[in-house]
């Protein structure tokens, strides 16, 4: 998913897109990091859960990088690749892009990679399905 241009969005569609609020930044108007970590968790799990065909569950965060801050009204784009399959885990790099309102440039502003589990209805790990990918 990495682009060669380091400002350049990745080439695919994101997983989600969302405006950063009021209610989500602190005095200075800078967004929380913990609620960009969330939507990077929701766009990872949206792709972990199509590859697991079910119920999945986040157990790590990697390298969470946060490279520039998010502010009020900005729109953020969320994109996810693929980078491992397991028995019963999947690792997914995620990528969070923001766009000023006033502004049709997008940069990236955190990354991390998010291993996910897949689980039963019982909250157990199980396997995933050969040639789920």
């Amino acid at each position: 998913m990495p682009s060669d241009d380091p400002e350049a969005p990745p080439p695919t569609h994101p997983m989600i897109r969302a405006i950063a609020m009021p209610s989500d930044a602190n005095a200075n108007g800078d967004i929380f990091g913990g609620w960009l970590m969330a939507q990077m968790d929701l766009g990872g799990s949206n792709l972990a859960g199509r590859i697991a065909h079910g119920r999945i569950a986040t157990v790590a965060v990697d390298a969470m990088s946060f490279i520039r801050p998010v502010k009020i009204g900005d729109e953020v784009s969320v994109y996810a690749d693929l980078v491992s399959v397991g028995r019963s885990s999947i690792k997914v790099n995620v990528e969070a892009w923001r766009r000023a309102r006033d502004s049709a440039s997008e940069r990236r502003v955190t990354k991390a990679v998010f291993t996910f589990v897949a689980i039963d209805s019982e909250g157990r790990p199980r396997p995933i399905a050969a040639g789920s990918v």
